[in-house]
């Protein structure tokens, strides 16, 4: 891209063919996790998974959900930018942002109904005769669900102008802004009660990640992650599509991501030294071999785009979004999975089963972007000029 500037415009299809080889081996991975979710409706979760009574859930909830709905906070985090600290100049980056978040939500969704034992009883959760609005989970489930409606309402106005209907359109842009206020605080709900779960389990996970600082923890993680998959979307629809890179946006988004990850590392290690839980972090196991690895993913990257000349640089860009990905992924694998000691007894790793849906998940996802953003408009008209 050197040498082009690009001239951007109101968002358009890219237009282009459907089949290629990436949907292709979406395709395939689709089709293997359909197979494999129909035998497990068929047959059960112990047909198709190695969870057992130490370990209730595995990779499907904290990989598709966990991990899953924090990827997706790229909507949440760019709009709270926009329209919460009125910085109208991110606005190009909404939709496609939304529609990850949106995508992601979605699955994640059907994700937890994949690890449900009795799946045909999930309507009891929103039930009032039989509901628990004492437990956490009823207040992520709810939250979960309605902010997956509102997210299908607030990409709405793209579906109604690829049809054509701009009165309907009209319509809902008056009603934009108590969305988009729902849109920013089911998030912040959800993300900080997911890391409550934590509490919940007590001294079940390791103390390095067992604090009362853990709602903080996720909310913090679930923004830094928004922005890290903004970067790496971008970068990697420009590099896909053929089309010049946001630089003037990506540089001070990423600035703006490195203010939010050093808050982070101030409270993490705040706590985790205000606890007395730092001598873990230097005993020679595994637990500490996690930490210095999840710490490390979240220092890295003020190395790689400290400066403003390095955060011009888009594969810096791309490598730093992948860190903080994966350091957030960590935080989550490390509490929900690799410190999580149920008893003596019990152990748990995935079944290639488990893996394989997880991957169809991924490819879901992957498929679903392409397609859309081939055939409505989400990305900003793309001219480059030499």
């Amino acid at each position: 891209m050197t040498g082009q500037t690009s001239v951007r415009s109101a968002p358009a299809p890219i237009g282009g063919p459907l089949l290629n080889k990436t949907t292709f081996i979406a395709g395939v991975l689709i089709a293997i996790m359909a197979a494999i979710l129909l035998y497990r409706f068929i047959f059960g979760l112990g047909s198709v998974t190695h969870l057992n009574d130490g370990y209730p859930w595995g990779i499907w909830i904290v990989v598709d959900v966990m991990v899953g709905s924090a990827f997706a906070c790229g909507g949440f985090s760019v709009a709270m930018l926009v329209y919460i600290f009125n910085r109208g100049e991110y606005h190009p980056l909404v939709r496609p942002a939304l529609l990850a978040s949106l995508l992601g939500y979605t699955l994640a969704g059907a994700g937890v109904i994949f690890d449900l034992g009795r799946w045909w009883n999930v309507w009891n959760m929103y039930w009032p005769w039989s509901a628990n609005p004492n437990s956490v989970m009823f207040e992520v489930a709810v939250c979960i669900t309605l902010y997956i409606f509102v997210m299908w309402i607030e990409f709405s106005p793209v579906v109604l102008e690829k049809l054509g209907l701009k009165d309907a359109t009209k319509t809902i842009n008056k009603f934009m802004f108590f969305i988009v206020a729902l849109g920013t605080l089911l998030p912040m709900m959800h993300q900080s009660s997911l890391g409550t779960l934590w509490v919940v389990l007590g001294v079940q996970v390791g103390p390095l990640w067992q604090t009362p600082a853990v709602p903080a923890l996720f909310l913090l993680t679930a923004i830094i992650m928004g922005y890290a998959v903004v970067l790496f979307e971008s970068c990697l629809a420009s590099s896909a599509y053929r089309r010049s890179i946001e630089m003037r946006l990506l540089t001070p988004l990423a600035k703006v991501m490195l203010g939010v990850v050093a808050v982070y590392l101030v409270v993490r290690f705040g706590d985790v030294v205000y606890r007395g839980a730092l001598g873990r972090a230097f005993a020679s196991n595994l637990e500490a071999l996690m930490f210095w690895l999840e710490t490390a993913c979240f220092v890295v990257p003020f190395f790689l785009v400290g400066t403003e000349a390095q955060r011009r640089n888009p594969a810096r860009l791309f490598v730093a979004g992948i860190l903080l990905m994966l350091g957030g992924a960590l935080l989550r694998f490390n509490g929900f999975l690799i410190n999580y000691d149920t008893g003596p007894g019990f152990n748990y790793f995935p079944s290639v089963a488990e893996i394989l849906v997880t991957a169809g998940m991924f490819a879901t996802e992957v498929l679903l972007y392409i397609v859309i953003t081939r055939r409505f408009p989400v990305l900003p008209r793309d001219t480059l000029k030499a």
